[in-house]
């Protein structure tokens, strides 16, 4: 099987319109959204599978499902989420707090939209681990490593433009 290239295997869901809508999202400061959260953390697994020397299916379906690991469809940061989060209190509100319940609900809609296979369901319902359960296979550790290492790059860029701005201030 010849592998593909990054784009190939992605352009269906870099090109369709709900995907596309993450670009409105914000995410991890910086001007970072959720689309380029997502796009990175795509680059990034695709890089490790190759790495890794994982199957080229199991490359594509690696890279696709970090791809869609933050397909939740909505701003975690906005009023209209902090409204939803008053519903709760207690221990409840804490388990519903976005990093708990977003990896689930991102697979579960990227399947509806994409489908996806048993493994790409796990390795996105199963991303925020340690937050979520186990990662239980090897696409769902390829996810996980890949979302913490581009989260912490973009948190770093974040820091580092905030204490830069103190700094001059």
């Amino acid at each position: 099987m010849t592998e593909p290239d990054f784009y190939t295997m992605t352009e269906d869901i870099l090109e369709h319109p709900l995907f596309q809508q993450l670009r409105a999202y914000p995410h991890h400061g910086a001007g970072n959204t959720v689309y380029d959260h997502s796009v990175s953390a795509a680059q990034c697994a695709f890089h490790m599978a190759q790495r890794f020397h994982m199957r080229p299916e199991r490359v594509e379906a690696v890279t696709r499902a970090a791809l869609l690991h933050d397909f939740f469809g909505y701003s975690w940061q906005s009023e209209e989420h902090r409204r939803y989060m008053r519903r709760y209190s207690g221990w409840q509100r804490f388990t519903h707090m976005h990093a708990f319940i977003h990896g689930p609900h991102a697979a579960n809609r990227a399947d509806r939209v994409f489908g996806l296979d048993q493994r790409q369901k796990d390795a996105i319902a199963s991303h925020m681990f340690p937050l979520a359960p186990f990662p239980k296979n090897s696409e769902a550790w390829v996810v996980t490593l890949a979302d913490k290492v581009v989260a912490t790059r973009e948190m770093g860029r974040t820091a580092w433009q905030t204490i830069s701005r103190q700094k001059t201030a």
